[in-house]
């Protein structure tokens, strides 16, 4: 018995799906609830698990394909994969094996002659430190990770490295060769482009900045960091001290919150605060639901949950969904300051930068402190500057007093 594998229904925002990857090749065995293929849509990579143990019988569609809602993807022939494989399956297994085989040792022999030509400096392997779709790409074009410089965080191999060091044949980008390669954009990063273009062409934007010692901020995690891991198993990180203080920010300045459609403005009586992360395809940006009501533990919770489901393919659409306000930590990859970008139809967004020690005038002396800059990007439609500028004030005296928002002050 057959059973069809179909396109999940797709929300009303996202009209289709590409085919990104194909897990199974006809023959293999699969089982229930294993991902048979990544469905790359504008915002977010869907899997698409197997519904029953089988064989993965026929793909309709090949990788690169654009699929909607409910179109059938593959068969699945159920319960072939028990203890009795069939002949032809035996067949189709071995006449792939062999294939396999043949293609591998002739990839090998260039690999290993580009390697040798190259003589790239050693890295330590780095196959269990991939995420998952660089491991499988990895091992799909026969790569050997360590061979590849990676232009990831802190020097990490990324899909995209591995797909550039594949298509210039091994040659690394340090060679000095001066190959070009039009690459496509994949679905995700058009759509962030599209956005970043609505968002410049649609809004009146302006950015304003303040710098905030985060002395206190720091000396309460290392106060508290021990006894908050303990107590709710996670670390007590900066993000949900900005968290907070934008929520308790956002009920004194509505506006900020607010939103613009036609003529009207909407006001949001809750804060759904966008997190913006970062991911080997761009940037994606899930919703802390009710802001205003979670504690410090709940944020950090839910921030390492959408952290952790971004880099391994697992946000659903309905996590990047809405949102009233974003935050974006730029001083994770070392930015001293920036002018965020809005991320519409929302009003204005907030900038973290790093934090470094400089000499300010406190009491009358001159002393280093841990400064960092923040920036409030917003959209001067709706927002007037006095308002961001008494935002961003509001945002400094509770990072600077932090006692002030466990008070709700």
């Amino acid at each position: 018995m057959s059973t069809e594998i179909k396109v999940p229904v797709l929300p009303e925002s996202v009209s289709d799906a590409t085919i990104a990857t194909w897990h199974k090749k006809p023959g293999d065995a699969v089982k229930r609830d294993e991902n048979l293929v990544d469905l790359e849509t504008d915002k977010v990579v869907l899997e698409v698990p197997s519904p029953v143990d089988g064989v993965l019988k026929e793909i309709k569609f090949d990788s690169g394909a654009t699929v909607t809602s409910d179109q059938v993807l593959a068969l699945v022939e159920e319960g072939a994969a028990g203890g009795n494989t069939d002949g032809a399956k035996a067949k189709a297994d071995a006449s792939a094996d062999a294939k396999n085989d043949a293609a591998a040792t002739a990839e090998a022999k260039p690999v290993q002659a580009k390697a040798e030509a190259a003589k790239p400096a050693s890295k330590p392997a780095a196959g269990n430190d991939l995420p998952p779709g660089a491991r499988f790409t990895a091992a799909k074009e026969g790569i050997d990770p360590s061979q590849v410089e990676g232009t990831g965080r802190r020097g990490a191999v990324t899909k995209e490295d591995l797909l550039n060091y594949a298509r210039n044949a091994g040659v690394g980008k340090a060679s000095g060769n001066r190959a070009e390669e039009r690459v496509p954009m994949t679905r995700m990063r058009a759509r962030i482009a599209e956005r970043l273009m609505q968002s410049k062409n649609s809004t009146a934007m302006l950015t304003s900045s303040n710098e905030v010692n985060m002395k206190a901020v720091m000396d309460m995690r290392k106060a508290q960091g021990e006894a908050f891991q303990k107590a709710y198993g996670i670390k007590l990180g900066f993000m949900s001290f900005f968290v907070k203080a934008a929520a308790n920010a956002l009920k004194r300045y509505p506006l900020v919150n607010a939103s613009v459609d036609g003529n009207d403005i909407i006001y949001h009586g809750y804060a759904d605060i966008s997190i913006a992360v970062s991911t080997d395809k761009g940037l994606v940006t899930p919703v802390l639901r009710n802001a205003e009501s979670m504690g410090f533990a709940e944020v950090e919770q839910a921030i390492d949950g959408y952290a952790r489901a971004a880099r391994e393919g697992g946000l659903k659409l309905e996590d990047l969904q809405g949102g009233t306000f974003t935050i974006t930590n730029g001083g994770t990859f070392g930015s001293l300051f920036s002018t965020p970008i809005i991320n519409p139809p929302q009003s204005a967004i907030l900038g973290m930068h790093a934090i470094k020690e400089r000499a300010i005038v406190e009491n009358g002396q001159v002393v280093a402190a841990p400064m960092m800059y923040i920036a409030l990007s917003y959209d001067h439609r709706i927002i007037d500057g006095k308002d961001a500028v008494l935002f961003l004030v509001d945002i400094k005296n509770q990072l600077e007093n932090p006692h002030r928002m466990l008070l709700g002050m």
